[in-house]
């Protein structure tokens, strides 16, 4: 039976549909598919790690961002790692998510969907299959949950165990952050002391101080009448979502479920999943596979990317054109951001879809620095994410979200930042098993500057409706 280029809804839709469709960047190089086979068997009697209902509230609060009532801040490691996973990671990526919030809620006066790219963000297209130190040649490595990074034959061979592995490391990920964010550790209170102390601690501690002085005045002024954890336990508890590139579709297809309660297919992986840039191909295994889940999804579009055939792809992936539903991340580059974003915004207000718009600054500014590493320079995420704001807002659309790589420790992977980080400084704690990140302090100090413009725009929405 040929393959439609344009599925419609009428199409019959199965878990294992996108078999029939070409799969890009799914490994087809596992020397036992058998073994291969058999693991995902296995994943399909395991425990869902994410609930039908879970993922249906997320879709309402991405709605609210959709029709400009809240803000999406999506952030978490490049690729989770085996060797990384410790409760510590965990922890201080969860409370820099948080305070980042924070920030961004009181400058922009919405509340922030907080999503994370964790428990499950593990595999990684790549642009070359294979890659040569030394005079040696081996396979690319893909993510833990496909191969291992140590450049050895051993390592790079594809071994489906890895993806039981990663499994029960996303279980326990999520167990803890499920206990940080009900369980006190997001106390309100608790999350702006850390704040303060980045504050004092910044080079720029001057710039960023009035921004945390209002927001200190404004919880002791809730504190005086009684607006306490205490007495409000929404205080000391988040909404915590999670996230991942829904590459490896065979795991995919493995952990998608029925719910009970509605008749739908949920992919339990996670609460939203996105499609990323190198597998957006209209008739791919990926758009497929996305089309029938009833999960939040979510796409990257970057610089190639054509109005019209944009509009195709919203058409598959959202043909009820309902809010929340879809999510589009621009990856464009602090260069190509300008030209690019304003056509496709244009399009999609003259059809009437309705759709999140986030930005990713980080992928489209990634940089090989002279002593062979890859990094990202502050400044430039910095400009593409207040092109992203500038441009929306220009278009009368809402600048709905930020998508970063970025971690809790005090990594030197990215340059620049208020402390100056050089290229001779990257050699110091480069810990990223495959993209750079933006740490801890670089990655406040973004929401503060973003928050900064956020602020300007709330203030001007007055004097732009009296005019």
């Amino acid at each position: 039976m040929p393959i439609s280029s344009s599925p419609s809804s009428n199409d019959r839709w199965t878990p294992s549909s996108w078999r029939a469709r070409p799969a890009r960047h799914v490994p087809d190089d596992y020397p036992d598919t058998a073994a291969l086979t058999a693991v995902e068997n296995e994943l399909r009697l395991l425990p869902p790690l994410v609930f039908a209902g879970e993922a249906r509230r997320l879709t309402s609060l991405l709605g609210d961002v959709a029709d400009g009532k809240a803000f999406l801040l999506q952030g978490g490691d490049c690729a989770e790692s085996f060797k990384e996973f410790r409760a510590d990671n965990i922890r201080d990526t969860f409370r820099l998510i948080l305070q980042m919030a924070v920030v961004l809620t009181f400058a922009g006066g919405k509340p922030v969907v907080k999503v994370g790219r964790i428990a499950g963000q593990f595999a990684k297209p790549r642009s070359e299959p294979i890659e040569t130190i030394g005079g040696v040649t081996l396979p690319s490595y893909r993510g833990d949950n496909i191969n291992g990074a140590e450049f050895t034959a051993a390592e790079r061979i594809p071994d489906p165990q890895r993806l039981l592995k990663a499994y029960t490391q996303s279980a326990a990920t999520l167990n803890l952050l499920r206990a940080f964010a009900g369980g006190g550790y997001a106390d309100l209170y608790n999350i702006h002391r850390w704040t303060l102390e980045f504050v004092k601690d910044s080079p720029n501690s001057a710039r960023y101080r009035e921004l945390a002085d209002k927001i200190s005045d404004s919880l002791s002024f809730m504190q005086a009448v009684g607006v306490t954890p205490a007495t409000h336990s929404d205080l000391h508890r988040v909404e915590f979502f999670t996230s991942h590139e829904a590459l490896l579709l065979g795991v995919e297809e493995a952990m998608t479920r029925v719910d009970s309660t509605s008749g739908d297919w949920y992919d339990t992986s996670a609460h939203s999943v996105w499609i990323g840039e190198r597998t957006r191909q209209l008739d791919g295994a990926h758009v497929e596979f996305c089309r029938g889940i009833k999960n939040p999804i979510a796409l990257k579009c970057g610089p190639t990317m054509e109005a019209d055939e944009l509009l195709r792809l919203i058409d598959v992936l959202n043909p009820a054109n309902i809010p929340g539903r879809l999510t589009l991340i621009g990856r464009f580059g602090h260069d190509k951001i300008a030209q690019r974003l304003p056509i496709l915004m244009r399009a999609l207000k003259r059809a009437g879809r309705r759709v999140v718009w986030s930005t990713d600054p980080m992928h489209g500014n990634t940089l090989k620095a002279a002593n062979g590493y890859k990094t990202r320079p502050f400044d430039r995420i910095l400009s593409e994410v207040r092109s992203f704001i500038d441009i929306a807002t220009a278009e009368g659309v809402h600048p709905g979200g930020v998508h970063l790589e970025m971690t809790g420790q005090d990594v030197t992977e990215c340059l620049g930042g208020a402390r100056a980080l050089t290229e001779h400084d990257l050699a110091d704690r480069y810990h990223t098993h495959c993209d750079p990140r933006l740490n801890a302090d670089q990655a406040l100090e973004l929401a503060f500057l973003v928050a900064e413009r956020l602020r300007s725009l709330r203030e001007a929405e007055p004097i732009a409706a009296a005019v």
